[in-house]
């Protein structure tokens, strides 16, 4: 029971700091990039970062580890594929902001002014993604509440 809760707790967790963080990931890319702007950018994408990896290790220990409903209950619900489905498009859209912003942080390091003309793109799938996490909570939550189960 503890470590239900325990787990269910950390991935709601995550919520709040993968919102708040590729919120801000995006609003820093919209001001002024200049150091201490991209030490704000770098520091909402290492959150953005730690969200996603308390969201995957949680939830598939959550859903492979015999807590909560069964993994039975989630392979019977489509909601809960719409949820997996809004992941994998987040995850897919992070690729080209996450390279880029490796590259950044490696220029940076090398003393280097990194080619910053992508930053307005990546602010606006920053803002997609934001959007796309309220979608996998709306989901979550109908899911919760056996919203989407097949029946027959």
């Amino acid at each position: 029971m503890t470590l239900r809760w325990l787990l269910a707790s950390i991935h709601l967790l995550a919520l709040g700091i993968g919102l708040g963080s590729v919120w801000a990931r995006g609003q820093a890319l919209r001001g002024t990039l200049d150091r201490d702007g991209l030490r704000r950018v770098f520091a909402a994408d290492t959150w953005w970062a730690v969200a996603a990896g308390l969201w995957i290790a949680t939830g598939l220990w959550r859903l492979l580890g015999g807590f909560e409903k069964g993994t039975s209950y989630y392979m019977q619900n489509h909601v809960f594929f719409a949820k997996m489905g809004l992941l994998v498009a987040i995850l897919a859209l992070e690729v080209w902001p996450m390279a880029t912003l490796i590259q950044w942080r490696i220029a940076l390091k090398r003393g280097e002014t990194p080619d910053l003309a992508a930053a307005p793109r990546l602010a606006t799938i920053s803002t997609v993604q934001a959007v796309l996490v309220i979608g996998m909570m709306l989901c979550a939550t109908a899911v919760a509440r056996g919203l989407g189960m097949r029946t027959g």
